[in-house]
């Protein structure tokens, strides 16, 4: 709030309001807030008072009982006008950036939280609804509102339409190794040759798998087989808090060597390569190249490709998710889980819905409790709703040294497995992807990481988000994609785009041509999975993937 005392006694500074924090807002700019919000004001009052009201085109005011309440469309003006007036005075704080942005971030969560289109005594089509129903879109409001509060969760969609492994994850396959960490799941190839050099798919493991197998039409596991790719998965293991094997005691380490490394080991060994083609999506691309970059120090080469999905290496720009980090939050966490302990899936998920509350939270509290409307089936809300937990100690070493401190950037700065990381050591061919609409990895950071690499690089920007941007399937084809056709690489991300060229459709057509160059001779594919030192231990999609969060 606003602090109504001038500056101190004594102060050669100009005049300012002082804000909570000793922040302060020049008083020439509030007063220049002030003037525009008291114009809009008035003009709006005049436009309400001729029934000029401009039409409302914001989603939450679009349904007609909002445009044909008079009164109820003047409200949702009003909300608007306040609205983006609370956004300019947090912008307008004189304050460090990571101090704006939280600033940003807690006025954008009030002022979403109070639009009126949340409340059923100001939202008209919620009380039409009331009204045309007899009362029953109240009583089912409430039946969805209980089954939330025992889920501990807002469902976003009908998880009864869903399954893991019976309409999601069904692309056939087997389980051919399992550790503490993780199941690796082998799929049957598609046709009867392959390249000779397998995929080895590194997943977040803050999120399960089967993103990128959720349905046959959807599948980037299955579009990766038709491409003639001998496909391999990590499936990371959701630890609980009752497992007695230590897992809650797994640290950065343990994922690089038992398993990322492990993985890569066990998948030469089956398919009889001495490298195999890599790729992370998000963590998966960060605990990906940690793992390779260990190896490398090591004197060792496993992977012959590398690519990378939505993945942050270079830490300097986090997007939003930067106001959640600081040195009293890290303190915390590692205090927390020195003992070990694991970082319960309900929090991240709560973070990463907040991040865009409108999409991820106040949609659904209208639509589920003051409609009582039940949400649709969606593949893709339904993996996203899957959520994990995490080790502790893992999550705290995480938030250290990348989110807080970015140790990955600076060759040496930190080590792993006994050996200091130097991701510059990374050498292979890499196809670098970033999605231009990710407010989780925002694309230049994801194009950051062409500067810490070393080998030839092909760098991919495409539409959408991050996980929308990612599985855009080529059989749909459909939003597009960035390219630069001379493969340069500038220092500057702006200047890259500068010189991009479109292209309409999705970017895996893109990356099967690239992948090819690196899949080595084509013969016939294998006609068992698994191998004598790594035998078939269950179907795919395996059991780990079946473990949900309490």
């Amino acid at each position: 709030m606003l602090n109504q005392k001038a500056d101190m006694p004594g102060s050669s500074a100009p005049s300012s309001r002082i804000l909570s924090g000793g922040h302060a807002m020049a008083p020439e700019k509030l007063l220049e807030i002030q003037q525009e919000f008291a114009q809009e004001w008035a003009d709006l009052w005049r436009a309400a008072g001729a029934g000029e009201l401009e039409p409302l085109t914001d989603q939450r005011f679009a349904g007609e009982a909002w445009s044909a309440s008079p009164g109820h469309a003047f409200l949702a003006h009003a909300y608007l006008l306040s609205a983006r007036t609370m956004l300019k005075m947090a912008d307008s704080v004189q304050a460090p950036e990571h101090v704006l942005n939280r600033l940003r971030f807690a006025t954008m969560q009030w002022v979403e939280a109070m639009s009126p289109s949340n409340f059923l005594a100001l939202n008209p089509d919620a009380q039409r609804r009331l009204l045309e129903s007899g009362g029953e879109s109240l009583q089912q409001g409430i039946a969805n509102l209980v089954s939330d509060l025992q889920k501990g969760r807002i469902s976003h969609t009908d998880e009864s339409s869903f399954e893991v492994g019976r309409n999601l994850a069904t692309t056939e396959g087997s389980v051919v190794f399992e550790n503490r960490l993780f199941q690796l799941i082998q799929y049957k190839p598609l046709g009867p040759r392959a390249y000779a050099r397998p995929l080895l798919i590194v997943p977040p493991c803050i999120n399960k798998f089967y993103i990128l197998d959720l349905q046959p039409h959807n599948s980037f596991v299955r579009f990766a087989l038709e491409q003639g790719m001998q496909v391999f998965m990590v499936s990371w293991r959701n630890p609980l808090a009752v497992d007695a094997d230590g897992v809650q005691h797994a640290d950065w380490d343990a994922y690089l060597q038992e398993g990322v490394l492990e993985a890569i080991g066990v998948v030469s060994s089956i398919s009889r390569q001495p490298q195999v083609n890599a790729l992370g999506f998000c963590v998966g691309g960060t605990l990906l190249s940690s793992a390779l970059a260990v190896a490398k120090a090591r004197g060792q080469d496993p992977v012959a490709s590398l690519t990378l999905l939505t993945t942050l290496l270079d830490f300097a720009d986090t997007g939003v998710l930067d106001v959640f980090i600081d040195e009293a939050q890290v303190l915390l966490r590692e205090q927390q889980f020195a003992a070990g302990g694991v970082l319960a899936a309900r929090e991240l998920a709560t973070t990463f819905a907040f991040l865009r509350p409108n999409d991820l939270v106040w949609n659904y509290v209208v639509n589920n409790y003051l409609k009582g409307q039940a949400p649709s089936a969606f593949d893709l809300l339904y993996w996203n709703a899957d959520s994990t937990n995490l080790p502790g100690p893992f999550y705290a070493w995480y938030l250290r040294n990348t989110y807080l401190e970015n140790n990955l950037r600076v060759p040496g700065k930190v080590r792993a497995c006994g050996v200091g990381l130097d991701l510059s050591s990374l050498d292979m061919p890499a196809y670098v992807y970033g999605s231009r609409e990710d407010h989780i990895v925002p694309w230049t950071s994801a194009y950051a990481s062409t500067a810490l690499l070393r080998g030839p690089m092909r760098f991919v920007l495409g539409a959408s988000g991050h996980i929308a941007g990612v599985i855009n399937p080529a059989s749909r084809n459909r939003r597009s994609y960035w390219v630069r056709e001379d493969d340069k690489l500038p220092a500057d991300a702006a200047a890259w785009m500068g010189e991009a060229r479109e292209v309409p459709g999705s970017w895996w057509n893109d990356w099967a041509t690239w992948i090819k160059e690196h899949g080595g001779r084509q013969g016939k594919a294998p006609g068992a999975l698994g191998s004598a030192d790594h035998p078939v231990i269950e179907p795919a999609p395996g059991k780990y993937v079946r473990v949900r969060a309490a």
